[in-house]
């Protein structure tokens, strides 16, 4: 998507229904930054890091309620991947965030990072279906 976050040509107007999924992906860098020393890029590759976080974070056996917050912003930055690199958006309906690719498609990539943390899912593959998808 030329002008968007994350690729060349600058930044372009967000709709309103970025801002939360936007600052719950800032946040999972942030966190990611500050406590595992772990870098993410908004590039698809990071999207291994963010999966296999998770599946430690499952692995150390941590009640889901403990991680929600950490699983929400995860699943924010894989949707902020979408948005980036498959030319996507995020939308919002009845408090829920989706990312909408140019093809029409809806993806829920919050729901994605509680499936990858009950082992069934992974954003990396969800990216990889949304990038190819269209």
């Amino acid at each position: 998507m030329p002008g968007s976050l994350g690729t060349p040509g600058g930044h372009d107007s967000r709709p309103a229904s970025a801002a939360k999924p936007l600052r719950w992906a800032a946040d999972a860098v942030a966190m990611m930054r500050e406590g595992a020393r772990v870098r993410l890029d908004y590039s698809t590759q990071s999207l291994w890091r963010v999966d296999r976080m998770i599946e430690e974070i499952r692995r150390e056996g941590a009640p889901y309620a403990a991680v929600e917050r950490a699983l929400r912003g995860f699943g924010a930055y894989g949707g902020e991947v979408v948005v980036r690199w498959a030319g996507g958006e995020w939308v919002q309906s009845g408090g829920e965030f989706w990312v909408r690719t140019r093809d029409g498609r809806y993806w829920d990539p919050l729901d994605e990072a509680r499936r990858c943390f009950a082992g069934e899912g992974s954003l990396r593959l969800l990216c990889r279906d949304a990038m190819s998808s269209g």
